[in-house]
């Protein structure tokens, strides 16, 4: 692991405008640069850039990080390769740590011996009859194999040591290209297999995917994580696909190498795959940087909803109301490489435009788990909904699934939202007048309080000191993620926006705080704008808090002298703030 002390010392020397305008140009626009999105066409700059808080979001497309992240995305680097580029560029010492997995410290680069056993696989189909037979009977033709780089690794254990006379070199291993066995016995990872490489962002080959030709076990083999490939982060077909998304302004997910395939065999060269992993995070993220419309097609069977169901789950954080997610299962004698080739393209291209909406699949899963015709089963509907609607990002949708979440429970949309602790109104006024700022925070409910109290501290992270911790409350997603912000601004009162960014990417609140980020982004206010409302939501959150003490205290029909005290004080307090005592204060 990189220390957060390095990387918070990083953030802090290098200039996000320089990192990204060595890549696209920028034009100042006020305090921030614009420029038109690199993660998406566009004709109109809608990506912003701040030097204050050393962090940049497209309101098109939703893009948004710090330093390291656009050169992560933007040049396909992965995370040591990105901090220590930027390390590089201020003179930073990259500190002592140990990575996930090393790369080697003396021989080729992984790169190129990647590149090498691609060509030797890719030579070895030309004289394969039998795998050129196997490709031909799924419908394949030499040039869709050659626009994906398909080879064949032949049978027998030591092949590769055709093309490496240094079979020992611990590069090999290093790139997950061999298997040393008992007793130190080294041999091909892949073999009598149909290759397909994998690529990174940049179209350099990182890892394979291996497809037995007979029925032999696993039918699918891919290469170990390596210093080169994380399943995780990794895409099938995306390079190749990228002009074609574009394009179509539609990404369709799929589940195996050979349905990728299939598809651009058939026409349709939008298709991506995961690697034999689940949906992650990262993927969301960059297909919707590719495109305003994702489509998942799973098998129809039970496997295949569950893991619709995490790829649903997984995106919520990361929608805008300008994006959809939708959702196709296919007849269950059918993948799409089966339904392609059986009934053409225009077929799959209607199933694809007909696909259910993630809105519609998640109220249908919630309803099938649940008995709306019972109190029971209506509570529970809304007991699970709650978790879904805080994750999702996107204001207008979620007040949608809300809505239809109350009409299926039975239940007012206000009572939905108090049981969901989902805000159904505005929580932000973009330009409050100063005098006027105080008294509208003060009189927010908690939930919204609690957000405008994060989006001050991340506007000005000083602020923290005057927050008292007795008034933080962990028992919602915006306390929780109120508590955790604090904690951090205690730590670090100057970090800036980046700094943040880093420090909550891997948490539950990752996308909430970069959402909140653009949000001061578009609005322009700077951290001295903010200290009004700070200081009347705080001020209005104590009002409350002696408040409900005091009314429970004068309820008690006897109190201990400690309590007759307490009584006094808080009614003092209350009237130093010329607020109205409650009814049945007693003195």
């Amino acid at each position: 692991m990189i220390p957060d002390s390095f990387k918070q010392e990083l953030l802090h020397r290098v200039d996000i405008v320089d990192v990204i305008e060595r890549s696209v140009p920028l034009k100042k626009g006020g305090s921030n640069y614009v420029a038109c999105c690199p993660f998406h066409s566009e004709k109109t700059p809608s990506f912003t850039v701040s030097p204050a808080k050393q962090f940049y979001h497209c309101f098109g497309c939703g893009a948004h990080g710090n330093a390291i992240s656009f050169l992560m995305e933007y040049q396909g680097l992965g995370y040591v390769e990105a901090v220590k580029d930027l390390a590089e560029s201020v003179g930073m010492k990259m500190p002592e740590f140990e990575p996930r997995s090393k790369k080697p410290e003396s021989g080729p680069d992984l790169h190129v011996v990647m590149e090498r056993a691609c060509d030797y696989y890719r030579e070895q189909l030309k004289t394969s009859p039998h795998a050129v037979e196997y490709l031909k009977g799924r419908g394949l033709t030499g040039k869709i194999a050659a626009r994906f780089g398909i080879g064949y690794a032949p049978d027998g254990w030591q092949n590769l040591e055709r093309v490496f006379p240094d079979y020992s070199d611990k590069a090999l291993k290093d790139a997950g290209l061999v298997i040393d066995g008992e007793g130190g016995r080294r041999y091909d990872r892949f073999r009598d297999r149909i290759m397909f490489p994998i690529l990174d962002q940049r179209g350099s080959v990182i890892a394979f995917g291996g497809r037995v030709l007979g029925e032999g076990e696993p039918k699918y083999l891919n290469s170990p994580e390596t210093p080169l490939f994380e399943k995780g982060r990794e895409l099938y077909g995306l390079s190749q696909a990228r002009p074609a998304i574009r394009s179509a302004g539609r990404v369709v997910v799929v589940e195996g190498y050979m349905d990728v395939v299939a598809l651009a065999q058939h026409g349709i060269e939008y298709a991506v795959a995961t690697l034999g992993t689940a949906t992650s995070p990262v993927h969301v993220q960059k297909l919707l940087r590719q495109t305003d419309e994702v489509v998942f097609s799973f098998d129809g069977d039970a496997a295949g909803r569950k893991a619709a169901w995490l790829a649903l789950e997984t995106s919520l954080p990361y929608l805008a109301d300008n994006k959809a997610v939708r959702f196709l299962f296919l007849p269950h004698e059918h993948d799409p490489d089966s339904f392609v080739r059986e009934k053409g393209k225009e077929a799959l291209e209607k199933k694809l435009r007909e696909a259910r909406p993630l809105s519609e699949f998640l109220l249908d899963e919630l309803k099938a788990r649940s008995d709306p015709g019972t109190a029971e089963g209506r509570s529970r509907l809304v007991h699970e909904a709650k978790p879904l609607l805080q994750k999702l990002s996107a204001p207008a949708l979620r007040l949608q699934v809300l809505k239809a979440v109350a009409d299926a429970a039975g239940t007012s949309l206000e009572d939905a939202a108090r049981l969901t602790e989902i805000r159904v109104s505005r929580t932000y006024d973009p330009r409050p007048a100063p005098a006027q700022g105080a008294q509208r925070a003060s009189q927010l409910p908690q939930a919204k309080r609690e957000h405008k109290l994060l989006q001050c501290l991340l506007a000005k992270p000083t602020l923290v000191a005057e927050l008292p911790e007795a008034i933080l409350d962990g028992g919602s997603f915006e306390g929780r993620m109120l508590t955790a912000v604090a904690d951090y601004c205690r730590r670090s009162p100057h970090a800036q926006g980046g700094e943040l960014i880093e420090h909550f990417k891997d948490s539950e609140f990752a996308a909430a705080i970069a959402s909140s980020q653009a949000a001061l982004l578009e609005t322009k206010l700077e951290g001295d704008h903010m200290e009004p409302e700070f200081r009347g939501a705080v001020a209005g959150w104590l009002r409350e808090q002696r408040k409900g003490r005091l009314e429970a205290l004068s309820a008690k029909s006897e109190r201990t002298p400690a309590e007759q005290v307490e009584i006094r004080d808080l009614v003092a307090q209350l009237r130093d703030q010329s607020e109205v005592l409650p009814k049945n204060a007693k003195i």
